[in-house]
């Protein structure tokens, strides 16, 4: 059973999440929160998967998403909002959110995006996958530190990262590679150690400011 918070300023959202989660299979809406009370929610239900909403009057959600990273075993957290800019997507994604969901995701796919979050995958939103990509990432100029960072990785544990990137599953990420999928949590892991990240947002991030993930067309246009 995924244990999910939604934390969230408005009661209609949150009852709309509630209901949509709770008839989910192997989906549990433990509570839905406003941002005041989102802390202590989470200590006291330990959520696997918890959708903040980034912009509430009583509290800010990047605020509230540092708190929550800071707990030991953090569960994972998607920001859920309504806003697309790049301003939102780079602070909440380097603030070590592992999504980052619009209010106006589709109802039926919710649940697969609960799942997807808890398996360990990243989630973007297809409005803001171009931000992510082409914006504040900084295409074309390499940093030097996040160079060194992936020339720490294995080859395989290289590969492995840009079936992250892909957006993949461990279970995803085995069936391509043909490992099973705990070789592939301990490649993961030894991903996030080396890369010296919290989750898999981070480690593609490094892996685009080290131009892994850069295709030749790409070099060959600079």
């Amino acid at each position: 059973m995924i244990r999910v918070l939604v934390i969230d300023d408005e009661a209609l959202v949150r009852t709309g999440f509630t209901h949509i989660l709770n008839a989910a299979d192997g989906i549990r809406a433990v509570a839905a929160v406003s941002g005041g009370q989102a802390v202590q929610a989470v200590r006291e239900l330990r959520p696997d998967v918890v959708l903040l909403d980034i912009r509430m009057p009583d509290v800010d959600g990047l605020t509230v998403l540092s708190e929550l990273r800071r707990m030991p075993g953090p569960p994972v957290v998607a920001m859920l909002t309504t806003f697309d800019t790049d301003a939102y997507v780079e602070a909440a994604l380097r603030s070590g959110a592992a999504g980052f969901l619009l209010k106006d995701t589709d109802p039926e796919q919710l649940p697969y995006l609960i799942r997807t979050l808890a398996d360990g995958s990243t989630i973007l939103a297809s409005q803001v996958t171009r931000t992510v990509v082409d914006g504040f990432l900084g295409r074309g100029v390499r940093d030097p530190c996040a160079v060194r960072l992936v020339d720490r990785l294995s080859e395989r544990e290289r590969a492995v990262l840009a079936l992250m990137a892909e957006g993949l599953s461990n279970a995803g990420i085995g069936a391509r590679l043909h490992l099973s999928t705990g070789t592939v949590k301990g490649h993961v892991g030894a991903v996030l150690e080396k890369l010296r990240v919290g989750n898999r947002v981070q480690a593609v991030l490094v892996a685009e400011r080290a131009g892994l993930l850069r295709s030749p067309e790409d070099g060959a246009d600079r």
